[in-house]
């Protein structure tokens, strides 16, 4: 199976969109990948603000890139744009760091106005950096996603947790190890 490099670009230690992806992991673990978490918070802030490609956890995180047979990005929409922190990360990976990875894009916002950020937004510079392929992102709304109570987990509305089933598992196809569930042989 293949590894996947699940990347936060919310600069929130509460965050929905990473939430939304630790919860997604979970299904590409289930279908047989091995899932490499990266919230981008947790670099250190001189690092991406000072450009230095050469630190340590820079370097790391480049090399997480470089390990990863597919990319998983989230990231919260700030004015009709994906994060700065993700900019920051993004600014600073070698030009053709997704070369031959297989790329799905997420977001998640406050309202619709923001649908078409993956679109405009972040896939021409995802698409600047190489990939083999860009599966079709999904934009979540935040009312779509609810904090449990204990803090354990998230409850996704349910028509909103289909389509994102549904183009987690087209990933899962395109990274070339198993048919979408569901599908018909």
């Amino acid at each position: 199976m293949a590894t996947v490099l699940s990347v936060s670009g919310s600069p929130s230690p509460t965050s929905r969109t990473a939430r939304l992806l630790r919860d997604l992991d979970a299904r590409l673990t289930a279908q047989g990948h091995e899932v490499v978490p990266l919230d981008v918070r947790t670099l250190p802030p001189e690092a991406l603000l000072h450009a230095d490609f050469g630190h340590p956890a820079i370097v790391a995180a480049t090399e997480l890139f470089d390990r990863a047979d597919g990319i998983v990005i989230g990231t919260p929409v700030y004015k009709a744009a994906y994060s700065g922190l993700l900019k920051s990360l993004l600014d600073l990976l070698p030009q053709y760091a997704l070369t031959g990875k297989t790329v799905l894009p997420l977001a998640t916002g406050g309202t619709t106005a923001h649908v078409l950020a993956i679109d405009y937004a972040l896939r021409p510079v995802l698409a600047s950096m190489g990939p083999a392929h860009i599966t079709p992102g999904w934009f979540v709304l935040d009312k779509h996603i609810e904090v449990r109570h204990d803090g354990s987990g998230i409850v996704v509305e349910p028509g909103t947790r289909e389509a994102l089933e549904q183009v987690v598992d087209q990933f899962s196809a395109a990274l070339g190890d198993r048919e979408p569930l569901g599908a018909v042989a």
